[in-house]
């Protein structure tokens, strides 16, 4: 009995462990089965996790966090626009015109040395043609030009080309050497005029834009700031107002324009202080557009600026010629003066000191070349001063002033 009942308990717990087994087995089997088919579903549609893909060349969405990522970003590190000027020179170079002048020059050839060893043979001569260039604005739709007085002077024909291409002879309508302004014409239909701005409320310190045609090479445009304004006793003219720039001016360039930095015509560059000929030292003069305008209206209208004259040439009195005269007020001596002029009939001569002019003190030579000149002809003029020490009033009836070719006969003393 006993034996039987082990061998049975032996074999009922063979059966369960064999049944253990088959279960194990069964389940390992399941799990991999299960992780197989998982992956293939996954695989298959990965919309089953949550995730969605976009269709090949679709936009893929942000999350709805990104859009505040990049606002907070954008606010943290704002776009920065480049500055640039690209506007006012569109705007404005279409009106700077290239001047090509040509002048005939005639000079008195050298004999050989051989020739002069047998005395003097008559005199040969020949001919040269003399060109320049320069730069010029247009002013006016109907084809106005201003440029500088020195760049046509003398010319025997004088071509403009435009920004476009288009070239045609120009008439020289009026010179003003007193200024170094010029206004010529041409016949070319509608033209694109520079808008005129303002020279008096410069500032030193803004941005402004010199156009021409330096060395020939055409709209050029360099940029710089004023420098200073009032520039004057420079020796570039009569009337001197510059505006000192340090934009780079070269040869060629003038005539052109200088521009503000909304493409407003503001002064014409006239010249630039250099050490070596065509070295940019970084100042430069233009005459503003205040002064420009009026110019160019009398040209325009008279062919000739009308301004007052005395015919007395003033200079600035030292502080040790102002100290001995006992003048503390401001003063100018008379330095020559034209005998046929009506200063020197009133009684005026090179030495006297000049005081006042209507009764408002004078505070420098170029103070009483300008107010005399802003005088209509006919009108008279309080002249007070002195002779030595004696002091003297005069009336001087005011002349038209005389183109510069006429001032020769000066007496200086």
């Amino acid at each position: 009995m006993n034996g039987g009942g082990a061998s049975h308990e032996f074999w009922r717990r063979g059966f369960y462990v064999q049944t253990a087994r088959l279960v194990v087995s069964f389940l390992l089997r399941a799990v991999v089965v299960g992780l197989a088919v998982a992956f293939l579903l996954v695989w298959w549609r990965p919309s089953l996790l949550g995730v969605h893909t976009a269709a090949p060349g679709a936009a893929t969405a942000p999350p709805a966090n990104a859009a505040a990522s990049r606002t907070v970003t954008a606010a943290a590190h704002p776009v920065e626009t480049v500055p640039t000027f690209a506007d006012a020179v569109a705007r404005a170079a279409p009106s700077v015109v290239n001047i090509y002048t040509a002048r005939v020059v005639t000079e008195r050839t050298q004999p050989a040395p051989l020739d002069q060893l047998f005395g003097d043979f008559w005199p040969t001569y020949r001919r040269r043609v003399e060109r320049s260039l320069g730069s010029g604005v247009i002013v006016d739709v109907h084809g106005t030009i201003v440029t500088n007085s020195h760049v046509v002077a003398g010319a025997d024909s004088v071509r403009v080309q435009l920004a476009d291409g288009r070239i045609a002879n120009a008439t020289v309508v009026g010179q003003d050497p007193d200024t170094d302004l010029a206004v010529l014409r041409v016949s070319l239909g509608k033209l694109p005029a520079m808008p005129l701005g303002r020279s008096d409320t410069l500032r030193v310190g803004d941005i402004v834009l010199a156009i021409g045609n330096p060395f020939g090479l055409s709209q050029t445009v360099t940029q710089g700031i004023v420098s200073a304004t009032g520039r004057g006793q420079l020796g570039l003219a009569t009337f001197e107002n510059f505006i000192q720039t340090d934009a780079a001016i070269n040869p060629g360039n003038s005539g052109g324009a200088l521009i503000d930095a909304r493409g407003d015509l503001v002064g014409i560059n006239t010249a630039v202080l250099s050490r070596n000929y065509g070295g940019p030292e970084g100042i430069g003069f233009a005459i503003p557009v205040n002064l420009v305008r009026g110019v160019m209206d009398q040209l325009l209208k008279h062919g000739r600026v009308i301004r007052g004259w005395l015919g007395l040439n003033p200079e600035d009195l030292s502080a040790d010629q102002a100290a001995e005269l006992g003048i503390g007020g401001g003063g100018v001596t008379v330095v020559n003066i034209l005998v046929s002029s009506p200063a020197y009939a009133a009684g005026v001569r090179p030495g006297d000191t000049i005081t006042a002019l209507d009764g408002e003190p004078v505070q420098s030579a170029q103070d009483v070349v300008t107010r005399v000149a802003a005088l209509k002809p006919g009108a008279e003029v309080l002249l007070e001063g002195r002779h030595g020490h004696a002091p003297y009033k005069v009336r001087i009836k005011v002349l038209e002033r005389p183109t510069r070719s006429a001032q020769t006969s000066l007496q200086g003393r």
